[in-house]
């Protein structure tokens, strides 16, 4: 109770010292189901925990494991690092304590992290893509096209896309005055999430998010649809029903881990900016 008293204590008098530009913002969690945090973090916990095991194994294995030392190995372990970096400690720390106060230069550096990963990620999983379409469509070539140079370009090209693209985020929002209150209602620092609380006009910064996130996710998904329909067509010429089954099993896997990943990211981004009528904790539970 006295915890819970200290965090209200703390909200109000963030509100109400509330400038144009404030040194913190307060995070408030899951707005309506404050009640639940302790509850809600368990899951949570559980499965940053098992993700951060299994991205840490992924790379040790490949690491130590010299047959592994192809594309779509060094691929997944890209994939692991950039999805290394996550909000969730902070959420874990704004359940558990109370704690949502976060500086001004801190939300916005966790706002690049986070969009810039995602990002990342979705080029990873492109890469992954265009991998399985060399593998199985021009599998003779493969080796010639797919060497360690190219999948360390390509790697490199992927963080700096996801780098210059979402570098210019942090600027837009710290331009913006905060007059109306600096108190978020998120469980971490989210690009809409800051414009909503801005009181200025914000739809160039909304348009640049869009293009972005059509130029990146949006792109990336178009050619991964793109490669897997190649990828079929290919499948079905081939003489056997076991060797049709054995090369859509390799895909298996990539294709769930895409989907898992990019059905809630639309969902949220779509949502964000025409759902209205989406309820606030539906918004963060998918982000």
């Amino acid at each position: 109770m006295k915890r819970k008293l200290k965090h209200l204590m703390l909200i109000m008098s963030a509100y109400n010292k509330t400038g144009v530009h404030p040194s913190t913002f307060i995070l408030i969690g899951i707005p309506g189901l404050e009640a639940a945090h302790i509850w809600i973090s368990i899951p949570f916990c559980v499965v940053y925990l098992l993700a951060l095991l299994g991205n840490c194994s992924i790379l040790f294995i490949v690491k130590t494991d010299s047959s592994l030392h192809e594309p779509v190995y060094l691929f997944l372990c890209m994939l692991a690092v950039a999805d290394l970096t996550t909000a969730v400690p902070k959420l874990l720390r704004l359940f558990w304590f109370h704690d949502g106060e976060i500086r001004f230069e801190a939300c916005l550096t966790q706002v690049f992290l986070i969009h810039s990963s995602s990002t990342m990620e979705s080029g990873f999983f492109l890469a992954m893509a265009f991998d399985h379409y060399i593998a199985i469509c021009s599998p003779l070539r493969h080796s010639a096209i797919l060497t360690h140079s190219s999948v360390v370009g390509m790697g490199l090209a992927i963080v700096l896309r996801g780098t210059a693209f979402l570098s210019p985020h942090p600027f837009l929002l710290q331009w913006l005055p905060y007059c109306r209150t600096n108190v978020i209602s998120h469980t971490y620092c989210e690009f809409m999430a800051l414009i909503k609380i801005a009181c200025a006009e914000t739809r160039i910064r909304k348009a640049y998010s869009l293009i972005v996130a059509f130029l990146t996710g949006g792109v990336d998904f178009i050619l991964i649809t793109c490669s897997y329909v190649l990828i079929l067509h290919t499948v079905f010429h081939l003489p056997s029903k076991d060797a049709r089954l054995k090369t859509l099993g390799t895909c298996g896997s990539h294709v769930c881990v895409t989907l898992v990943s990019y059905t809630p990211a639309f969902f949220s981004f779509l949502t964000h900016r025409f759902g209205d009528q989406v309820a606030p904790h539906v918004h963060i539970f998918v982000g």
